[in-house]
C-alpha cells in the first residue's frame, strides 16, 4: 500500500512537514516518494514516529549504505554502530553552521535524525538552502568563486590531521544546481588566495548564507524525525534550552563534490615562501605535500 503523504512547506527557502505515514511501515514506493521531496525541499520532518534505534538504523538503509561510527566523536555505548548520539543539558552542541564532515574526502550525502528526548522549549535546529545562497549572488562573485577551492579540516573535533579540499561552488549531482559549500565551522582557507584574501572572503560567505531568507527553523518534538541533504544544506542548533535534549542520527554515505568548473589557479603557497605564510597555509602546504606523496606512491 502506498500512503498518501500530506506535505506542509515550513518556509519559503526549504523544509517540509511530512504526515500520513508511519516510517517504520513505508513501502518501496514511499521511500521513493520521500526522495524526491528531499530532493525538492532539502529538509523533511515526520512528527511524531518514536522510531527505535533498529528500526531508525532500518529506515536509515533504504536511501543508501550507512555510515559507521563517527570519525571523531563516536562513543563506545552507542545503540548501534551506525547511530551517533548526541546529548545535552544546557546547550552548546553544534552552535556553529556548519555541512556535515566536509572534512572527510566524500561527505555524507543525507542524515536521519531521531528526536529522542526533548527539551520543554528551545534547542531548536536551523538549516540553510546554499543552492539558494549561490543563486542571490551577483555574477562577478559567482564567476570568481567557481574557479575556487577550499581547505577543510576537523579542528573542531580535536583532530588537525583530517583534511580535504573541496570546491567552493558544488554541483548538486542529481539535479546539476550549483551549491556554495564553505561552512564557518569546517572551511579553513580558500586554497588558491592569500590568507588575508582568504579570510575576507570566508567571513563574507559564512555570512551570507546565515540571510533569514535561505533558512527554516524546525521546533522539534519528542519522537519526531528529521532529514536533510547535506550535499546543499548546512544547519545550526540554537544553544537556549536547558533541559536533556537526546538526538540520535544515522548518515548515508556520499560522494566525492563535483566543482561547477575545474580550478584555474595555482595553491598560493606554490607561489609563496613558506615562511612568510599564516598557520593556514602551513596547513594547506602540509595537505598538499602529503597528497602529493600519496599520487607519487601509487604510480
Amino acid at each position: 500500500m502506498v500512503h498518501k503523504l500530506k506535505l506542509q512547506p515550513l518556509a519559503g527557502a526549504l523544509g517540509a512537514s511530512v504526515a500520513g505515514i508511519k516510517l517504520a511501515d513505508a513501502t518501496d514506493d514511499d521511500i521513493n516518494s520521500i526522495k524526491s521531496l528531499l530532493t525538492e525541499h532539502k529538509v523533511l520532518v515526520f512528527p511524531d514516529q518514536h522510531l527505535t534505534a533498529a528500526q531508525h538504523v532500518a529506515l536509515g538503509e533504504r536511501f543508501g549504505e550507512l555510515e559507521g561510527a563517527h570519525p571523531n566523536l563516536a562513543k563506545a555505548d552507542a545503540p548501534s554502530p551506525h547511530i551517533f548520539e548526541l546529548a545535552a543539558s544546557q546547550g552548546g552542541i553544534a552552535d556553529e553552521w556548519h555541512t556535515d564532515l566536509t572534512f572527510t574526502d566524500t561527505p555524507p550525502l543525507m542524515s536521519i535524525l531521531n528526536m529522542v528526548t526533548c527539551p520543554q522549549a528551545g534547542g531548536d535546529t536551523m538549516w540553510t538552502n546554499l543552492i539558494a545562497a549561490y543563486a542571490e549572488l551577483s555574477e562577478p562573485m559567482q564567476e570568481m568563486l567557481e574557479g575556487l577551492t577550499a581547505l577543510h579540516d576537523a579542528r573542531p573535533h580535536g583532530n588537525r590531521e583530517a583534511m580535504a579540499i573541496h570546491p567552493v561552488v558544488r554541483v548538486h549531482p542529481e539535479t546539476g544546481e550549483k551549491a556554495l559549500y564553505v561552512n564557518e565551522h569546517f572551511t579553513r582557507r580558500i586554497v588558491e588566495m592569500n590568507a588575508f584574501e582568504s579570510e575576507a572572503l570566508l567571513a563574507f560567505l559564512t555570512r551570507w548564507v546565515q540571510n533569514p531568507r535561505f533558512t527554516v527553523r524546525i521546533n522539534w518534538s519528542q519522537g519526531m524525525i528529521g532529514m536533510w541533504d547535506n550535499r546543499v544544506t548546512q544547519h545550526f542548533v540554537i544553544n537556549d534550552f536547558v533541559g536533556e535534549r537526546v538526538i540520535q542520527r544515522v548518515t548515508v554515505l556520499g560522494d566525492k563534490p563535483e566543482g561547477a568548473r575545474a580550478p584555474r589557479f595555482e595553491p598560493w603557497t606554490k607561489r609563496a615562501t613558506l615562511s612568510a605564510t599564516s598557520h593556514w597555509d602551513a596547513q594547506l602546504y602540509k595537505f598538499l605535500k602529503r597528497r602529493d606523496d600519496d599520487a607519487q606512491a601509487a604510480e
